[in-house]
């Protein structure tokens, strides 16, 4: 691809992104929209998903940020169902949705219809992840819906190449289907495991920036590619280094982890709105080449798939739920109470995405049906984004489901802090009886304690009263009076400069620390 066009694509992707958070609409449904219509626009490029590059290139780090900014202890707490959606239900979907093509599309095998199951299986890690920050679920049912969306591609991957290999004629049956599975699941994970303590040893110990963010940059890739290399599953072992890496981030320099959280943020930005867009613009190769299979005819088929795909989903999820609750006593006591609403939400929240998309594009230009596998990937993958991803939002009114209760999480975070700063006031009071300790004025000891108290009183005063007027609590104005403070200090720093009193390397270092006192209170107050 040519430079020009990428640049377009990506700024174009960042601009509709952007305005999607002015608007209701959660971005992936309007940069899908975007792309539907700049896909007919007069002299738009045509961008033709290459799964070469989606898959080792744009998935590794979009699992990679998921992992890392998903819960451990969350996702190790709600294993059996994440188990048996990313596991379970992705190899019924492939069956189940299969068999209805087989028995739709005259002239479609067996095989051939479960390459077609395989591919729009699994529900996508970046549509679910998008799609659920945007709605605030509760977050028993967003730790299921990401812990699914993070392992479901690795158990879709391998079914498809399962399912392909029989079509070419070199599969080797159910056992060896079963072989291969294990072979990707166990190698993926043991790669993980492998990688996961040396990379995270590494990132402690480096202190120069561009190292570290370099490494951290890579460390998707490294994982992906090392898993791949022995045929095992490149997604496990992204998902099982991203977890570890950020169950244990408090351990890494607070600086590294600053530079870290900016990169990837804009890296996560970027790569979904590119990756959504794109699936907008694949229309135009999709329509071309159907044949037989235009028109009426086609979209017949599309609409059946379409609800093949939601109706598999609940006819799996809503047993999955009750079932092992009702045998299992150890589970019912292990596990919160439900209720039908939840697993109706998790139902209806199975979007599609690029994933699919991808995977379909790599099945080979000499498998039967290919033009239809694709046309109908893509308008399932449309399909569920749109018709799921609007209707999602207002269902979940409708259903009234508990929301979070931030009353009760504020207090639970004063109350650690609470815990911190005894703990860090008590460390303070160690070490200042130490004679190493003894030169330190009393102002600066003072200064010390002044930070910790302001650190211990921030949170609960935001359960305080708030000032009539502005809505602020007394935190709130002292970080608003402190921005106009630095904000002040700013400007002479650069007046200063422009009048040759102090040089231009210097004012970088000046405002460079302004910038980390900003930092850290703009982190307060987003939290």
């Amino acid at each position: 691809m040519e430079v020009l066009p990428l640049v377009a694509l990506i700024a174009g992707s960042a601009a509709v992104a952007g305005v999607a958070r002015r608007t209701p609409v959660p971005a992936p449904l309007l940069l899908v929209a975007a792309g539907l219509v700049a896909a007919y626009v007069p002299g738009v490029p045509s961008y033709a998903l290459d799964p070469h590059i989606v898959l080792p290139l744009l998935l590794p780090p979009l699992l990679h940020t998921a992992a890392v900014d998903s819960s451990y202890l969350d996702l190790r707490a709600n294993v059996r169902p994440i188990a048996l959606l990313s596991v379970g239900y992705v190899l019924f979907a492939t069956l189940a949705v299969g068999y209805a093509a087989y028995l739709l599309v005259p002239g479609l095998s067996l095989p051939v219809a479960l390459v077609l199951g395989a591919v729009v299986a699994p529900p996508d890690a970046v549509a679910a992840t998008a799609i659920a920050r945007r709605l605030g679920l509760p977050n028993r049912i967003t730790t299921i819906l990401q812990g699914e969306s993070l392992v479901n591609d690795a158990t879709a991957i391998t079914a498809y190449k399962v399912a392909l290999a029989a079509v070419v004629g070199v599969g080797a049956g159910w056992a060896g289907g079963v072989a291969e599975f294990l072979l990707a699941s166990v190698g993926g994970v043991g790669v993980g495991l492998l990688l996961m303590v040396p990379i995270h040893w590494l990132r402690k110990r480096l202190r120069e920036p561009l190292l570290q963010n370099t490494l951290s940059l890579l460390i998707p890739f490294v994982a992906y590619a090392a898993a791949e290399r022995v045929h095992a599953s490149g997604v496990l072992a992204v998902v099982v280094v991203g977890l570890y890496l950020g169950h244990h981030n408090w351990q890494v320099d607070f600086a590294t982890r600053l530079q870290e959280e900016a990169v990837w943020k804009v890296v996560a930005f970027v790569l979904e709105s590119v990756v959504f867009a794109l699936i907008g613009l694949q229309l135009p190769v999709v329509l071309k080449g159907l044949g037989e299979y235009e028109g009426a005819v086609a979209a017949w088929y599309a609409v059946a798939v379409f609800l093949a795909v939601v109706a598999a989903r609940f006819v799996w999820v809503f047993p999955a739920t009750f079932v092992p609750r009702w045998v299992s006593e150890r589970i019912r006591h292990r596990e919160p109470e439900t209720d039908w609403k939840s697993p109706a939400i998790v139902g209806w929240a199975g979007m599609r995405g690029v994933v699919s998309l991808a995977i379909a594009f790599s099945v080979p230009m000499e498998v039967p049906h290919r033009n239809l596998i694709l046309f109908l990937t893509f308008t399932t993958v449309i399909g569920t984004l749109v018709v799921q991803g609007l209707t999602l939002p207002p269902l979940i009114r409708v259903l009234k489901l508990p929301q979070r209760d931030v009353q009760a999480e504020t207090l639970a975070e004063a109350q650690a802090q609470s815990e911190a700063s005894r703990a860090a006031e008590e460390r303070l009071t160690e070490l200042l009886e130490r004679p190493e300790n003894s030169t330190l004025p009393p102002p600066l000891a003072d200064r010390l304690r002044t930070v910790l108290e302001r650190r211990r009183n921030a949170v609960w005063e935001r359960l305080g009263e708030v000032n009539p007027v502005t809505g602020e609590s007394a935190d709130d104005v002292y970080r608003r009076l402190a921005r106009e403070m630095i904000a002040a200090e700013r400007e002479v720093f650069v007046s200063l400069r422009d009048r040759r009193r102090i040089d231009d390397e210097m004012l970088r270092a000046l405002l460079r620390r302004l910038d980390l006192e900003e930092a850290a209170a703009y982190r307060e107050e987003s939290a």
